[in-house]
């Protein structure tokens, strides 16, 4: 690649990025829904025809948002795993650090999950029904159990996904002094539900 073509390449990329960035920046105001390709243009410092450039349309640009900032969520929980004897608490505190670490697109992808674009909370679902897939199969080599059907095993990965989702919205919207209570919540939350899996007569 030439000098000139990996010049417009990295400028590609960066105005790309700044689309997204004033994305999560406009959205925070007012919703996903109510903003117009025009202002997120403006927002990057591009005409709105140069939008499409980089997007077909305002759908594809949130369902990006999404489906980027999910897949670190998952690409770092992947790391996790691989930490030898990770406990479910270090677990759950894992997850909120990466919250915390990207408070803007989480909180998008919250206010968005029950918002305006339909496009949008098919993307979160979508998602989340990856995320709780992936919890699925580390639950299948959990040898206590190893007799639950998969039906079960989805069931118990579904619940422990929504919990932590919905304390990660009390997270976002909390006090600085009420945080560490909220991770706490979501902890205590998962090992019950842990526990009552451990009392659990799978079919």
């Amino acid at each position: 690649m030439s000098e000139q073509a990996a010049t417009r390449v990295e400028r590609k990329e960066r105005t790309r990025a700044a689309l997204l960035d004033g994305t999560l920046a406009l959205a925070a105001d007012r919703g996903f829904a109510a903003l117009s390709l025009r202002e997120i243009a403006r927002s990057a410092g591009i005409v709105p025809t140069a939008f499409y450039r980089h997007f077909t349309s305002l759908d594809e640009l949130g369902t990006t948002l999404v489906e980027e900032g999910v897949r670190q969520l998952r690409l770092a929980l992947r790391e996790m795993r691989r930490t030898p004897n990770a406990t479910l608490a270090q677990t759950v505190r894992f997850v909120f650090d990466q919250v915390d670490g990207r408070r803007d697109l989480w909180g998008f992808l919250i206010r968005e999950r029950y918002g305006g674009s339909a496009a949008l909370r098919g993307a979160i679902s979508v998602e989340m029904q990856l995320i709780e897939r992936e919890l699925v199969v580390d639950l299948s080599r959990v040898r206590a159990l190893d007799a639950w059907s998969t039906d079960d095993l989805e069931l118990a990965a579904d619940l422990i996904v929504s919990t932590v989702a919905d304390r990660i919205a009390d997270y976002l919207m909390a006090e600085p002094r009420d945080s560490a209570r909220t991770v706490e919540r979501a902890v205590l939350q998962v090992r019950l539900i842990a526990l009552g899996m451990g009392a659990w007569q799978s079919h």
